[in-house]
């Protein structure tokens, strides 16, 4: 596996980890301060991989929609995601990582667009799939952030 991808399904591994004893009212949970919640923060994790990767590159997506459009940039919690769709997402959340890797290998990202919406909001340049697997592990900590600190509010309140 690319050395890269492993690190972010480790890292996508320890996400959950930190998270797991959470249940889905918890995870739904909006706190005073913020317009989102972990289980969004999680889908998003999981849209934004499928955007910058496959829409990108001019590749269908390799998820349903459902796990896609409601977690995309500029978008926030609009129901409660039940049990069985947390677990969905969890699941998504790592296994997109070998697809990933199977279609990397596969040299499905050939037609890759430069993200000009990225460079603009980060500084950051990304111009091919290396460049996408380099930046999401960028944005999957970012994310992380926000999880974490979503997660010690809830633990405190």
């Amino acid at each position: 596996m690319n050395p890269k991808l492993e690190h972010l399904k480790k890292f996508r591994n320890f996400l959950l980890n930190e998270i797991k004893e959470l249940n889905a009212e918890q995870l739904n949970k909006i706190p005073a301060g913020f317009n989102n919640n972990i289980i969004w923060n999680l889908g998003h994790l999981v849209s934004a991989t499928q955007a910058i990767y496959y829409r990108r590159a001019g590749v269908q997506i390799a998820i349903k929609d459902k796990y896609f459009t409601p977690f995309l940039t500029n978008t926030k919690p609009e129901y409660f995601i039940n049990t069985e769709e947390i677990e969905q997402i969890k699941e998504l959340l790592i296994n997109n990582i070998d697809t990933l890797q199977t279609d990397y290998n596969n040299k499905r990202f050939g037609n890759y667009t430069k993200s000009e919406n990225i460079e603009r909001v980060y500084g950051i340049a990304v111009l091919n799939i290396d460049d996408a697997i380099d930046f999401i592990q960028y944005h999957d900590g970012y994310h992380s952030g926000y999880i974490l600190a979503l997660k010690h509010l809830l633990k405190n309140n």
